[in-house]
């Protein structure tokens, strides 16, 4: 790498952990039908305006040792968290993505970035809630045809046309198979066997990533839900199931393939032929 490739890999992280820090905001308060705008950011607990120098993304937790400055009451490592695995993704995707492809711009990074923004916020208030935002969701299928209209390359695809008709297609596929899993999983257990934020996640993500990228997310968080629930199960921690949510394996999965799952899809599929 050259020294701008690092400058503009650190402007990324940078530009990522600011949308963290705002991605916290979201997720506190899109449950509590808050305004995400006013009021400024303040302490749950004492309600001090939190002042720019105390807001800085990562470095201001640092700094204040994890404590509110008035009311000295512990922050959150979440917040945290979140501020990290944001800038880290997006640093992630704008390597698999950069501007510049050979000698013509590549633009999917800013669609790319988008998904990534409602999918960590989708999947912590999927954690904390059990139920994912329509801003992810319905917001996701509105939005995924139209920049797949404007970028047909998210599709592999150099009209915008052929783009818009993928994304459709993917969005169709990806709403249609959980809708279908989920009413014949409530005709068999006489309960829901999936929640609707599900269902429309996956038409969301279909119309970001197109119907093969669907059949992979499918398959992979499944198989990581059953993974990871067989995992409590051998803990003795077979309650902790029912604590998380499918909407985050979807919004894993959906990451994988972002960042090579279509790779892996594209050798599989080799394989099988072969």
């Amino acid at each position: 790498m050259t020294f701008i490739d690092y400058y503009f890999t650190f402007v990324v992280f940078l530009f990522g952990a600011c949308w963290g820090s705002f991605l916290n905001v979201c997720i506190y308060r899109i449950p509590a039908e808050e305004s995400v705008v006013k009021p400024r950011s303040h302490c749950p607990k004492c309600g001090y305006m939190i002042p720019w120098y105390d807001n800085i993304p990562l470095l201001s937790y640092i700094m204040l040792g994890a404590k509110c400055r008035q009311c000295s009451v512990k922050i959150s490592p979440r917040y945290f968290l979140v501020e990290f695995l944001t800038a880290v993704l997006f640093v992630l995707v704008w390597s698999k993505y950069p501007l510049v492809q050979g000698e013509v711009f590549d633009f999917r990074f800013v669609p790319y970035w988008l998904m990534i923004f409602g999918l960590v916020l989708g999947t912590f208030v999927d954690i904390d809630h059990m139920w994912l935002p329509d801003r992810t969701t319905i917001g996701g299928m509105i939005i995924g045809p139209i920049l797949s209209f404007l970028i047909p390359e998210m599709h592999q695809e150099s009209t915008h046309m052929a783009g818009l008709i993928k994304s459709c297609v993917g969005m169709g596929f990806g709403f249609g198979i959980l809708w279908l899993v989920s009413v014949l999983g409530r005709l068999a257990l006489k309960k829901d066997a999936m929640g609707f934020g599900d269902v429309k996640l996956m038409g969301a993500l279909g119309a970001f990533l197109g119907l093969e990228a669907v059949i992979f997310i499918i398959f992979i968080s499944s198989l990581l839900g059953s993974v990871i629930g067989m995992s409590f199960i051998a803990v003795g921690r077979k309650e902790w199931q029912s604590k998380i949510p499918f909407g985050p394996y979807i919004a894993l999965a959906a990451v994988i393939w972002l960042l090579g799952g279509n790779e892996l899809w594209e050798a599989y599929v080799y394989w099988i032929k072969h």
